[in-house]
């Protein structure tokens, strides 16, 4: 047995015992467990290449023990070797996430050690998050501390490392992470103290987050640059709401912040996030804007694309979920640099009228737009130095995205509903290197139709009909998804994504991928076998490259 949990069992043991006392509340046990595994063919038509040991295995399983307001866990990880798309250093079995923590029953006092996830405000100075679907992990590894010492005010502090690594157990990042948010809850605040209760809700934060890393120095042919051993990240933030409407700025700063991602220069980061909504029955409105300066912050300066994150840049763009839209073309935020804005409306035409129908009809339309910054490049030893000089908050020239996108979702009747969703798209893929057959913009029309029927009791068929048109890349693509499932145990899906518009004939390929599962409570099996293929995978504006493959996947989750 791994001696780490052998240390954890005889941990929790007298905790246990303790809880078992005729005075004491009795504890509980929780947890939930995940494992995927995937076989690999040789398929050159596509590209798939089979690793040495053809096949790939991932697994995780979460144990949870609480007693009142005290609760501690694990998780243990097990890559072998880890599945193609994940990060392949990741490798062998072992504890990658364990914490003990205390939470106060007033609610005064919440107390962590070992590994936690957290986010202050937005997340653009610091979010430690998990998204096991990409193969990121950068929680915290320390101490976390938060009061509320009246009703209304709450403080956080934490001290740690962050996850970088899975080698038999978890490695952490060199750097060391520093932070202080604060929130006051105004409201709250002067309920607390007997005060008017306003209708508009008030909400102020503050944060300051500093990491600190050993520097060295850079050298050029005039200059002998000392990098900065602790650099430091604040942001200010309100938020408002009252009635249907609701508004929030933020802003944040850093200090010269020489990395990997920015070439090194010392030029300061600065961003500035707002957005403001209505909502009432029926009808939502939300704009939102964006400016991102030189933001990259990471507990190592050396690394790049997923390793040590410090904080999160929020996409502006609409997160899609049909195939083509989120697989082929998806924007991922440019943490160099970049202005952006969108609008999206939401509207339910009433049931009983002529555009509702006797059940009624949701309309949704989405904008967003990004470009570069608007900058003027410094030459000479400026140019080495700080790199640029920003002349404005607004766009810059070169534009990154355009996604315009309409959607129309109705009922029929009992038996029959759809949604259709059109996608207007400019993207630029030097800007998100989605692709390597093609430089420059790409301009596309998506055309999604949806539909769910319900042919029996308990019994119902859905289907996706997409079609990409474009002139550029790879040229037009198709995808039909059929999925019927007998409720609730049974489904049964198959895929087809197809290449129909290349200009290479012998590059249009069926990607053909099928799947038979069951669900049995919180019980939950899939095999699917198939091709998948090459591309980019996102969730949340973050993405990751997927290799091509061909094989089996067998997918299983369950919880307790």
């Amino acid at each position: 047995m791994n001696w780490k949990i052998m240390l954890l069992s005889a941990a929790l043991v007298p905790i246990v015992a303790l809880g078992q006392g005729p005075e004491r509340e009795a504890g509980s046990v929780s947890g939930n467990l995940q494992m995927l595994w995937q076989s690999y063919s040789e398929d050159a038509l596509i590209g798939a290449i089979v690793p040495p040991e053809k096949s790939g295995f991932n697994a995780f399983g979460n144990l949870i023990y609480q007693q009142g307001g005290f609760s501690a866990g694990m998780r243990y990880e097990s890559y072998l070797n880890a599945v193609l798309g994940f990060p392949g250093r990741f490798k062998g079995n072992g504890i990658g996430y364990r914490y003990a923590r205390y939470a106060d029953p007033s609610g005064k006092v919440d107390f962590t050690v070992g590994n936690f996830y957290e986010q202050f405000g937005s997340g653009m100075i610091l979010r430690a998050y998990e998204e096991r679907a990409l193969g990121i992990d950068n929680a915290l590894d320390g101490v976390r501390l938060i009061l509320r010492p009246i009703e209304g005010i709450e403080i956080k502090a934490l001290y740690g490392n962050q996850r970088l690594d899975f080698d038999s157990g978890l490695i952490n990042g060199p750097g060391i992470v520093r932070a202080v948010d604060g929130t006051i809850d105004i409201n709250g605040l002067l309920a607390n103290r007997g005060g008017y209760e306003w209708k508009t809700k008030i909400n102020l934060g503050a944060s300051f987050v500093s990491k600190f890393q050993t520097g060295g120095t850079i050298t050029t042919d005039t200059l002998l640059l000392t990098l900065p051993e602790n650099i430091g990240a604040w942001s200010y933030r309100l938020d408002l709401q009252r009635e249907g409407w609701s508004a929030g700025i933020e802003y944040s700063g850093k200090i010269n912040d020489p990395n990997a991602d920015n070439g090194y220069i010392y030029r300061p980061g600065e961003a500035l996030l707002f957005n403001l909504g209505y909502t009432r029955r029926g009808l939502g409105i939300s704009v939102n804007a964006k400016t991102i300066d030189n933001m990259s912050f990471r507990s190592d300066r050396d690394v790049l694309l997923f390793d040590l994150p410090i904080n999160y840049i929020p996409a502006i763009t609409q997160q899609h979920t049909y195939n083509l839209a989120a697989t082929l073309y998806p924007y991922a935020t440019v943490i160099s640099g970049e202005s952006s804005a969108s609008a999206e409306l939401f509207y339910n035409i009433p049931k009983g009228s002529r555009l509702g129908g006797k059940y009624g009809t949701t309309l949704s339309l989405n904008f967003a737009a990004a470009n570069g910054l608007d900058t003027t490049h410094l030459s000479g030893e400026d140019e080495l130095v700080y790199g640029y000089e920003r002349n404005s908050w607004g766009f810059g020239p070169s534009k990154f995205v355009r996604d315009f996108n309409v959607q129309v979702s109705r009922k029929v009747s009992k038996e029959f509903k759809f949604k259709y969703t059109y996608y207007n798209l400019q993207f630029n893929t030097l800007a998100t290197p989605v692709t390597t057959t093609f430089k420059g913009i790409v301009y596309a029309d998506i055309h999604v139709l949806e539909t769910q029927i319900r042919t029996r009791k308990r019994q119902s068929l859905r289907t996706e009909f997409q079609a990409l048109f474009t002139e550029q890349d790879k040229g037009d693509w198709a995808t039909v998804l059929a999925e019927y499932t007998w409720s609730p145990h049974w489904f049964v899906s198959v895929v087809d994504q197809y290449n129909f518009g290349n200009s290479n004939p012998e590059a249009r390929v069926h990607y053909l991928f099928g799947a038979v599962g069951r669900i049995d409570g919180p019980h939950r099996l899939s095999i699917g076998y198939g091709k998948r293929r090459e591309g980019i995978f996102c969730i949340g504006g973050v993405c990751r490259a997927v290799p091509a493959s061909n094989g089996f996947e067998v997918n299983f989750t369950t919880s307790f």
